[in-house]
């Protein structure tokens, strides 16, 4: 289903990635691309930090009435996800040698305490 930039799901998601970005801010990376796509795929955000390049999923929720928000990260994902980080890698004007993949998934109630897991590593 084709998402526009007003379905209240693509804002939601929108509002999840700044909540990321601060995240990141806040732990001293600096934020590099967000929402960067091509054909293959999309890199919610791409940060760095002492040298190393993080490409991160970020998956929000408003509950975990359905589950934790990284466990909706499936395989097919990923693999649209490290198909993105190639040609991220192949058409970047930064040699990026020293890269990883990470998730952070934040649950974000209305009105509520908003919860943070971020989980390096997954790829």
């Amino acid at each position: 289903m084709m998402q526009t930039p007003s379905d209240p799901r693509r804002q939601f998601g929108n509002r999840g990635e700044d909540l990321a970005a601060v995240f990141f801010l806040d732990k001293g990376f600096r934020i590099l691309e967000r929402n960067w796509n091509c054909r293959l795929g999309e890199i919610d955000l791409i940060v760095e930090k002492a040298g190393r390049f993080h490409f991160v999923e970020v998956k929000t929720r408003r509950a975990l009435t359905f589950g934790y928000p990284e466990e909706s990260i499936t395989r097919t994902k990923l693999k649209h996800l490290a198909r993105a980080i190639e040609v991220y890698l192949l058409q970047s004007k930064i040699q990026i040698r020293d890269y990883q993949v990470d998730a952070l998934a934040i649950v974000a109630p209305i009105g509520g305490e908003r919860d943070y897991h971020y989980v390096e590593n997954i790829l």
